[in-house]
């Protein structure tokens, strides 16, 4: 059987997953509740890391060493900066980058990260499942593009530091853990792919709207990892 991991940052995404997980166990690892389950057949494991890189690089590595998924999900919600994506809409990561990850002086792009590289690419056979799932949903459904999530630790509300990075990366969505997992995955050589919905747009007010809407991305993505077990 195939076995997943799920890496998620807050409760409200965590809760959302679960509902749709069934045979369900919970083990304690480093103070990291791990909760074990399937959702359609498919054997996943939930952990929530709590916000920031940090968090989410060390809850990954433990997850990998643990149970040795056979790839790795980051569900959760994020801040458009994409123009044609609204509340709701969908980011698979085709790529992630790290735009606070700022090495400049060594003569290295904004992004880069030693031994790893500017942009991390998500799995290619895992993105061919996705592509279906886009092919496959009706007119109405909320948009779902392949595109570019850039991390970083900070709830970006500034409009022009969303327009830098918007520009610096040809990015879509920005979050606070995506890139640390998939840096984790890509030195541990895991498949890995992100899946982010809009839950705000960084506008100087974003807060409000953000606490608005997160319940809504949050059940969104789990949707979209729903999915994404019925075909994989």
């Amino acid at each position: 059987m195939k076995k997943i991991g799920i890496v998620v940052a807050m409760k409200v995404e965590k809760v959302a997953i679960e509902e749709k997980m069934s045979n369900k166990i919970t083990e304690t690892v480093y103070n990291l509740p791990f909760i074990l389950g399937k959702i359609n057949n498919i054997e996943c494991i939930l952990v929530q890391s709590g916000v920031g890189k940090v968090n989410a690089a060390r809850t990954t590595q433990i997850l990998i060493d643990r149970y040795k998924p056979e790839a790795i999900i980051n569900v959760g919600v994020g801040g458009s900066i994409n123009s044609e994506l609204n509340i709701g809409d969908v980011v698979i990561s085709k790529k992630i980058v790290q735009h606070d990850f700022d090495i400049t002086t060594f003569d290295h792009p904004k992004g880069y990260v030693p031994e790893v590289g500017d942009y991390i690419e998500g799995d290619k056979n895992l993105l061919k499942t996705f592509y279906n799932i886009i092919n496959e949903m009706e007119e109405n459904d909320y948009k779902t593009k392949i595109g570019v999530i850039a991390s970083g630790d900070i709830f970006c509300t500034d409009i022009k530091h969303k327009e830098k990075i918007q520009n610096k990366f040809n990015a879509d969505i920005v979050d606070m853990e995506c890139s640390a997992i998939a840096q984790i995955a890509f030195l541990d050589n895991i498949p890995f792919i992100g899946i982010r919905s809009v839950s705000d747009v960084p506008n100087g007010d974003n807060t409000s709207t953000y606490k608005d809407n997160v319940e809504l991305a949050a059940e969104i993505s789990s949707k979209i990892l729903e999915k994404f077990c019925k075909q994989y």
